[in-house]
């Protein structure tokens, strides 16, 4: 009996027709064609991604997740003399005198309120400025000799960007005529006249960074 043509399996085709060459065209999957533009953009942002993940990890130091100002947290050979942090660094009364391991200070007791930044020629007592380098900031103590020297002293303060935020510079007659003595918490490092160079190193090695509480002294503090 004939096959019905009803019965007949779809995609069974004779062989040589033209129906059969249309469908095997049809039935063949298309190569998809390669979208440079799209491979491009998805490069671009995975390359942005991981860059800021970079930039947002080197804005994070120690301490929490603050970021410091210089480029260490504990002394560096060269820079400086290190010392001995003292037993206890508690406040104390604004009527009691504090007896320090180094001179300038470097660590130890103090009065409960530190310095705002600044220049102070009429000098500032060491119980408060140790408070500031409890905060991470730079004192630069100076006993010149004559008004240009000060004035030279101004000038290069002014040019350290870091001495706006965590320096405090003051007169201090504990130290020799014509020295200058730079101080954070436990390092101390004392020049003869004015050394720019030295100073800078020092404040962008320490400043920010070394003392148990970083903050900055520009609106903190007291103006004596």
């Amino acid at each position: 009996m004939p096959i019905s043509k009803h019965r007949r399996r779809r995609g069974r085709v004779a062989p040589g027709s033209s129906r059969g060459a249309a469908s095997l065209t049809i039935d063949q999957p298309r190569r998809k064609k390669t979208n440079w533009l799209y491979l491009g953009a998805s490069g671009l942002i995975a390359v942005l991604v991981i860059g800021g993940f970079a930039v947002g990890s080197a804005g994070f130091g120690h301490a929490g997740g603050r970021s410091r100002s210089g480029t260490s947290d504990e002394y560096v050979e060269g820079i400086g003399v290190q010392h001995d942090i003292m037993r206890t660094q508690i406040h104390v009364g604004e009527s009691q005198t504090v007896e320090y391991s180094s001179i300038p200070s470097t660590s130890g007791n103090h009065w409960a309120q530190w310095s705002r930044c600044g220049f102070f020629e009429d000098g500032l007592p060491d119980e408060r400025i140790t408070h500031n380098l409890e905060h991470g900031n730079i004192v630069v103590s100076y006993n010149l000799t004559t008004p240009e020297e000060v004035d030279e002293l101004k000038d290069v303060m002014g040019s350290v960007g870091l001495a706006g935020v965590l320096g405090v510079t003051r007169f201090y007659d504990k130290i020799e005529p014509g020295t200058v003595a730079l101080s954070a918490w436990g390092v101390s490092d004392t020049m003869q006249g004015i050394d720019e160079e030295r100073i800078n190193t020092f404040f962008s090695t320490y400043g920010g960074n070394l003392g148990p509480e970083n903050v900055s002294c520009i609106n903190t503090g007291v103006t004596p």
